[in-house]
């Protein structure tokens, strides 16, 4: 079911934060943020789907950079601090920064009852993706939900794993003999769209609580770019879907 003109979520709307967490210091694609993406940056996907949507009062952009920080402005997202470098490196889980995000605009936390993490290299999901997933979580009544896509061509039942001799070893070794169409699904996790409780972010500071559960998005809506042949599938996909 679309989330288009709902307005049953339209209570909702002043208790709802968006994060869209955008380091400069991307290593794979340098500077991936402000790439170009079909005649704009790619950040610039994320937050016009977020103020789109019509379900949040704040729409913030966490960045460590000056630069991503003016071009989130242009396209309507607000950026009212600049990230600390410390929760900017590579080792940093990216939902700490949405923890500060959350703090700093909400100090006393009497705002915003929900919280959604939009990554930016998640480019195409939709404004009805969004408010899509946001009546999912409230229907599971979760304390945190994540967005997840199911594999393609790739069975991940059949997973193996390659030593430095070379020598193969299943990670499903009971699932090795059957067919494929006799294993159940599974799903991975993207970026595209997180939700949380917000106490449950500030207590737990994670989206990977127990009982979390799992809103389904096709894979072209899904894809996360990280490198080159991630980008070179964007393309590709912009082209097919006119996106």
């Amino acid at each position: 079911m679309s989330g288009k003109n709902d307005k049953s979520l339209k209570k909702y709307r002043d208790s709802c934060l968006a994060v869209i967490p955008a380091r400069a210091g991307s290593k794979r694609i340098p500077n991936k943020n402000l790439k170009m993406l079909n005649g704009k940056p790619m950040i610039a996907y994320s937050i016009e789907a977020a103020l789109k949507s019509n379900i949040f009062s704040l729409v913030v952009v966490s960045t460590d950079s000056s630069e991503i920080k003016d071009v989130a402005e242009e396209y309507g997202a607000e950026v009212p601090f600049i990230r600390s470098s410390e929760l900017a490196d590579d080792i940093t889980p990216v939902s700490l920064a949405t923890v500060d995000a959350l703090q700093k605009v909400d100090p006393e936390g009497k705002q915003y009852r929900f919280v959604a993490q939009l990554m930016a290299n998640c480019p195409f999901r939709t404004s009805d993706d969004i408010r899509d997933s946001f009546r999912n979580f409230l229907d599971k009544g979760s304390d945190a939900q994540i967005s997840v896509t199911g594999y393609g061509w790739l069975n991940p039942w059949w997973a193996l794993k390659l030593d430095d001799d070379e020598r193969l070893t299943p990670l499903f070794a009971e699932k090795q003999k059957e067919r494929s169409q006799d294993l159940g699904d599974l799903f991975c996790p993207t970026g595209a769209v997180w939700w949380t409780k917000s106490e449950s972010l500030i207590r737990e500071r994670t989206f990977h609580v127990e009982g979390r559960t799992g809103w389904v998005i096709p894979w072209h809506r899904a894809v996360d770019i990280d490198e080159e042949d991630d980008w070179a599938l964007a393309e590709a996909l912009i082209a097919k879907f006119s996106i």
